[in-house]
Order: structure tokens, then C-alpha cells, then sequence
């Protein structure tokens, strides 16, 4: 199940140099050669990719060269799966996976139940509670079946706690199907697929304590009762000052006690959280630049057994879903709006690399 990787290194007139033993190969049409981070990462580098614009070439020739483990932004998530009737929508999704299997890319599977995408036909069902159980197991069936040869780890929920009490979040899930809904999710997908990764992925769990115990909670439950869970998505939405990385060594070091997979599953680092800025600046650069690699560094330091990889939620600055949800300008991924590689690479490849 799980794809095999062919690495290469991209010759490093950009940031770090080649030596006599590399491998090399061009760079992505339209970009300066830099070192590809899947050439030196002893773990999969991913990003969150969108099919739709994998038909420009210097995109898709970035991901691929760049990258060895791909993401759905999108495409893998139930309301964009089906339409509102509840037919399956596979095109997108499949175009996805055919990009990455072509590329030798390890395929995460994002993800199978998510409160803020669930499609008309189940938020308005109108059977009964067992009923709509049936429906969701079905809906994960399907997916998770049609994909096994595919995808090798799958987000089985993704954001079960609300923010600050940690409390279930009141969703249609909940609603429907009890408090215990998460534990038959994992089943579900488990019998499926027995084979697949699975993953929980949450956000604010570094610094929400209340939502940080509750997952906690939720997996040592779960362990408790046999019930699979291979891992925990911590998703890195930070800023270049918060929160400090000895909270997240502290969260990440938890994960691992408990013997799960980490995946830092949905990075990215602002650098404009207080909106002052208009242009990136160098100083606010270097200071990103030296986030990414503190944090890649952390990660470098956990048994190789946990480090399941590190996904960037995007390519490149202007395509981010930073912009539009926050509402100022800002540049919190790896590479420029040209497709260049900014200093925040450059700290990536540091840590990887050792020479940070």
C-alpha cells in the first residue's frame, strides 16, 4: 500500500551547494535550482495541493519536485466528495491521486468526517438516527475502499473539540449518533481499510489546554477499549512568536508517550499577525526563517517511529487561506508568489540537513 519514493536532488545554486556525489536534475520550469526538500528529508514533506492547479506547469513542477507527499486542500472532504443529493463527485479527487501516484507521492487522506463540510443530503437527513449512521458508515466504505491501494493515512474527523472548554462540539455527528460517534468513525474506517493510517486532527492544541485534555481524553479512551488510532494530525497554524516551541515540544512529546504518529498536518507560519506590514520584509523573513527551522529541528529530534511527516497547508504565499481568513496580506508558506524559494526554505533544508 504505502509508495515507494525515487529522490533527487535538485542542483543548490540557491541557498545550499551540491556535492560531487548528488544526484541532479532541473529545477521546475520558470524557478531557480534549489535542493528539493523530499531529496534530504528522512521523513515525507508534504504540501496541500488543489487538482485544479496542477494544470500550470510550474505548479505541478514544484510539487513534484519539491515534495514527496501530497494533501487535498479540497477534494477528499464529504461536501466537495458528493453533491448536495448525495452522488459521489470522484474527477477532481482522482486527478489528485493520479498526479501523486505518477510522482511516486505518498497520498494523505484529508478528510472522511469534518463538521464544516457536511453536504445538504446529510446535514438534512431524514431518516432515523440509525439510519444516518448507516449512511455515514456507507459514505466512509465507499471512500476509504475506493482509495486503499492509494492512500496510505487517513484524517478520520477532523476538529471534534470546540475552542476553550474542549467540550464535543454539537455537531449533526454528535447530534445524531451519540457521544461515542468517534470511536465507530475509527472502526468504520478501520474495517474498511485495515491497512490505512489513522490519523485525528485538531487545531489549537499546543496552546487551548482545555481542548488539548480533551483529545488526550479522547485517545487514551480509545487505546483503553482497542479501538484503532495510529496518530494525531497537530495542525501548525502559528504565527512567527506563538506559540512558544517548548509548548509545542511538550504536546509532541505527549503524542509520543502515548506511542502515536505525529503530523505536523496543516503548517504554516504569519508573519503578519498584528496586519502592519504591507510587504514582506527581510527582517520579518529571518524571523520566520528561523520559526520553521526550530520547529523542523524539534520534530528532527523525535524517534523516528513518530515522525509521520510534515504537510504545508499551500504552495505558495498568495494562494494561502491566510489571506482571505485573516484579512491582511500575509506570506506564511515556503515559497514566493514567482515560485521562489524564500528564506523559510532555506531554515527547512537547515534542520533537515543538521547545519542549522
Amino acid at each position: 500500500m504505502h509508495l515507494k519514493y525515487s529522490f533527487f536532488i535538485l542542483c543548490a545554486a540557491f541557498m545550499v551547494g551540491c556535492n560531487e556525489s548528488a544526484v541532479t536534475e532541473e529545477s521546475p520550469e520558470g524557478t531557480q535550482p534549489y535542493t528539493a526538500l523530499r531529496s534530504v528529508a528522512p521523513f515525507p514533506v508534504g504540501v496541500a495541493v488543489q487538482s485544479g492547479r496542477l494544470g500550470a506547469a510550474v505548479h505541478s513542477g514544484v510539487v513534484r519536485t519539491v515534495f514527496n507527499s501530497v494533501t487535498a486542500e479540497y477534494e477528499m472532504k464529504m461536501q466537495h466528495l458528493t453533491d448536495a443529493s448525495g452522488n459521489f463527485i470522484w474527477s477532481p479527487a482522482d486527478a489528485l491521486i493520479a498526479f501523486a501516484k505518477e510522482h511516486d507521492m505518498q497520498i494523505h487522506g484529508h478528510t472522511l468526517v469534518w463538521h464544516q463540510s457536511t453536504p445538504a443530503w446529510l446535514a438534512n437527513f431524514g431518516g432515523t438516527d440509525a439510519e444516518f449512521e448507516d449512511a455515514v458508515r456507507d459514505y466512509i466504505t465507499t471512500v476509504v475502499t475506493r482509495y486503499k491501494e492509494d492512500v496510505v493515512s487517513w484524517d478520520v474527523i477532523n476538529e471534534a473539540f470546540e475552542d476553550g472548554t474542549g467540550a464535543l462540539r454539537n455537531s449533526v455527528f454528535r447530534r445524531r449518533m451519540g457521544p461515542d460517534y468517534i470511536a465507530r468513525l475509527f472502526q468504520y474506517t478501520r474495517a474498511a481499510d485495515p491497512d490505512v493510517l489513522l490519523f485525528y486532527n485538531d487545531y489549537g492544541t499546543i496552546w487551548d489546554a482545555a481542548k488539548r485534555d480533551s483529545m488526550f481524553a479522547m485517545v487514551d479512551d480509545l487505546q483503553s477499549r482497542g479501538i484503532p488510532i495510529d496518530g494525531i494530525g497537530l495542525q501548525m497554524h502559528i504565527t512567527h512568536t506563538f506559540p512558544a516551541l517548548q509548548n509545542i515540544v511538550e504536546v509532541m512529546d505527549a503524542m509520543v508517550q502515548r506511542g502515536l504518529k505525529i503530523h505536523i498536518s496543516e503548517m504554516d507560519v504569519r508573519v503578519n499577525p498584528e496586519g502592519d506590514l504591507l510587504v514582506l520584509t527581510d527582517a520579518r523573513s529571518q524571523l520566520q526563517k528561523k520559526r520553521v527551522s526550530e520547529i523542523a529541528a524539534a520534530f528532527m529530534d523525535l524517534p523516528e517511529e513518530y515522525r509521520f511527516a510534515i504537510t504545508w497547508w499551500g504552495l505558495r504565499d498568495p494562494e494561502s487561506w491566510l489571506i482571505d481568513f485573516w484579512g491582511n496580506p500575509e506570506w506564511g508558506l515556503l515559497f514566493n508568489a514567482e515560485y521562489q524559494p524564500k528564506p523559510a526554505y532555506e531554515g527547512f533544508l537547515e534542520a533537515l540537513t543538521g547545519r542549522g
